[in-house]
């Protein structure tokens, strides 16, 4: 008797979880490498410095808001005071170089270790928190931060500001203040190497275990996770970016701090910028950083109504897009996939 022919079907054609696990991790790493390899090349289409301190800034926020994601998007935790690890990384490094004389290099680090501490000290009995009350929690940190800098005029320069802060240096080349360019490439590499270490690391073990903590925490400790200590792990790492990019911006070619940028104000717009672009998402912080940037840059001359603005923008997003713009853009896409074998075809879709 013949052997009977193995019938065909789709199951067997389609690749296991491992492979399609391995095909999204090699589509990610091209476009990053795509994405990063575009913001090389944009400085050579500007012609006005004007627009490439607009995307230093940019870059900054890409740092904030990938730090943000990865506790919001990924842990569940909400944080309303992410400001504060950004003002204490800038004023660490500040106050280490321009009063002290410190190596930047060196005085980064110190505001690393130093705003990791700060946010382990803080983490461990916040995250103990649920809901509107870690909210509030993280609210009150945001607020003892801005009124110590604001008020501790002997160390921070208070209202008046922190000047005197040297460049950063490469190498022994120094960035001075008049070379926007370089500082751009300097910010944007550090972007893409932070960029890189989020996405190893949402796609490792400790990443499916935050996935899962953010789905269900009581699942999560039905699994084994131990969610305590990954809330706390995640808070720490998203501080850390935020004390990366304080640094950065302590040390930009204007060299000089004030307690403006690291108030209520920038919680807000960092956690607008998670939201609109999609929490959870790899490139929700790239298009919360632009779009929200950008919108600052516009409001500038009605700076007291831009908090109007960020309100309308979560309340309009919670509704239309819940999913942020990135999946929205995601969705999308597969619509228009799945329409163009059809048309080809000349079936209806």
């Amino acid at each position: 008797m013949a052997a009977r022919e193995r019938p065909h079907t789709d199951e067997a054609i389609v690749p296991n979880e491992a492979e399609r696990h391995a095909a999204r991790r090699r589509a990610e790493k091209l476009q990053i490498v795509a994405f990063f390899g575009i913001m090389a090349l944009v400085p050579f289409g500007i012609g006005n410095d004007y627009y490439l301190h607009i995307l230093i800034y940019i870059g900054l926020h890409l740092i904030l808001a990938t730090g943000l994601n990865l506790l919001m998007g990924y842990a569940g935790q909400v944080s309303l005071g992410h400001a504060a690890f950004y003002g204490i990384g800038a004023y660490a490094s500040g106050i280490l170089t321009a009063t002290y004389g410190w190596n930047p290099w060196l005085a980064m680090l110190a505001a690393l270790l130093l705003t990791c501490v700060v946010a382990w000290l803080v983490g461990k009995p916040t995250l103990r928190l649920r809901g509107h009350y870690l909210a509030m929690a993280t609210l009150g940190v945001g607020i003892i931060v801005a009124v110590v800098i604001r008020q501790w005029t002997d160390l921070t320069g208070g209202s008046a500001g922190l000047t005197g802060i040297p460049s950063m240096t490469f190498f022994g080349h120094e960035l001075t203040s008049d070379q926007d360019l370089q500082y751009y490439y300097f910010v944007w590499a550090w972007a893409a190497a932070l960029t890189v270490l989020f996405a190893n690391l949402v796609a490792s073990r400790p990443g499916r275990a935050l996935r899962a903590l953010h789905d269900s925490e009581l699942a999560a400790q039905v699994l084994g996770v131990d969610t305590a200590g990954f809330k706390v792990r995640a808070f720490v790492i998203s501080a850390a970016y935020a004390s990366i990019a304080g640094t950065l911006y302590a040390h930009s070619s204007m060299r000089f701090l004030s307690p403006t940028p690291f108030g209520f104000h920038t919680s807000i717009a960092l956690l607008v910028m998670v939201v609109l672009g999609g929490q959870g998402t790899l490139w929700g912080p790239v298009l919360g950083a632009f779009t929200i940037t950008l919108i600052e840059e516009t409001l500038r001359p009605y700076a007291d109504y831009d908090i109007i603005v960020y309100g309308l923008l979560l309340m309009v997003l919670m509704i239309v897009m819940p999913g942020g713009v990135s999946r929205a853009l995601g969705s999308l896409i597969d619509l228009v996939r799945g329409w163009v074998p059809a048309l080809r075809g000349g079936d209806e879709p």
